[in-house]
């Protein structure tokens, strides 16, 4: 994937052998020429990303960071799984070639894609865009999502992706203890929504396949139109709730644009952003079965992403950081706390 009107660099890696990964990929891709060409993708907190390029193949390799790493956390088979599913429907996502279950190649393992060209932006305000335009790709986020949550899970194969039902009591068990695995210091935020959460969710339950990590960052749209030709960063990915992942796709309206990934405190109409509920409006109108969103749901997108940052945070203290940044951006566990807290207390609306 190229990552055209983002803030991503790419750099020369020293990670792993490079010869021993070429020899492999010349054996299982038979037909590849001229030497490799290995780059880093920057950015990014998860699973290290990087471009493989030959005079006549340009692929994408995705691995588990070096090191140990949390229970169930940084799964690329389950990346390589669910895209390769994926292929036959209305959902876009890259081709994948190949997954490597060992360790001896790289270190880790990995699986191998086809690279896409178009647009990955870092910032979900869309820098560089006409607002008439922009206000069709954000549209363009909400309909993409919506045909996710419309696949036929079981007729996939995929009937044993994840658990079903009392999805939201499973996942705030699931990231509480990914707290307390994980936590850096003690946050009164957190212990107030470890409480609230539980005692608030929802009745009834509805299962789908959830992206768990979808943004604008993680979608890529095609080089010249206002549309989306991928769907990236799959690792999160299960059978859920729909609802977890619609919240957590419309937190940039509710958070800053210094609080990681938000536009709340930019001029939307001049920028031609739609508002919050003409975003929602056009996912429920692709997705009506889904249901519709309340305060707890945004509260639960915004634990879960605290409990991720603190994992971040907790990987750079180790000198286990998959990114240069992973120091900083932990900070934000606790800024992800205080706004779930402030929405638990009827303060952001």
């Amino acid at each position: 994937m190229r990552s055209r009107g983002s803030s991503s660099q790419s750099m020369r890696t020293s990670e792993f052998d490079s010869g021993r990964l070429d020899a492999f990929l010349r054996g299982a891709l038979p037909g590849v020429l001229g030497p490799m060409s290995l780059e880093r993708i920057a950015g990014g907190q998860s699973n290290p990303t990087f471009f493989v390029s030959y005079a006549n193949r340009r692929l994408v390799l995705r691995k588990q960071p070096a090191g140990p790493v949390l229970p169930s956390a940084h799964a690329v088979d389950r990346e390589y799984r669910i895209m390769a599913a994926l292929k036959a429907t209305a959902v876009p996502v890259p081709t994948v070639l190949l997954f490597h279950p060992r360790s001896d190649v790289i270190g880790t393992p990995f699986y191998v894609m086809e690279r896409l060209e178009g647009r990955v932006f870092a910032d979900c305000s869309l820098p560089g865009v006409a607002p008439g335009e922009r206000r069709v790709m954000i549209y363009a986020v909400a309909e993409t999502l919506a045909r996710l949550h419309r696949v036929d899970w079981a007729a996939l194969g995929l009937a044993d992706y994840g658990r079903t039902g009392d999805f939201f009591k499973r996942q705030i068990n699931r990231w509480t203890r990914q707290w307390e695995l994980s936590k850096t210091r003690e946050l009164d935020d957190i212990r107030r929504l470890i409480e609230w959460l539980p005692a608030n969710a929802p009745a009834g339950d509805l299962t789908r396949i959830t992206h768990g990590d979808f943004r604008v960052s993680n979608l890529m749209f095609h080089p010249s139109e206002p549309r989306v030709i991928a769907v990236l960063d799959w690792e999160l990915s299960t059978l859920g709730h729909p609802l977890a992942d619609l919240a957590y796709s419309a937190l940039a309206w509710r958070l800053r644009q210094d609080e990681l990934v938000g536009f709340r405190d930019l001029d939307l109409r001049s920028l031609g952003i739609p508002g919050e509920a003409e975003y929602l409006e056009r996912y429920y109108r692709i997705a009506p079965d889904c249901g519709r969103l309340d305060r707890f749901h945004f509260a639960f997108s915004l634990f879960r992403m605290a409990v991720i940052m603190e994992g971040v945070a907790a990987r750079a203290k180790s000198g286990n950081a998959s990114a240069e940044n992973a120091a900083q951006v932990g900070i934000f566990s606790e800024t992800f706390a205080r706004r779930a807290v402030e929405i638990v207390a009827g303060e952001l609306t």
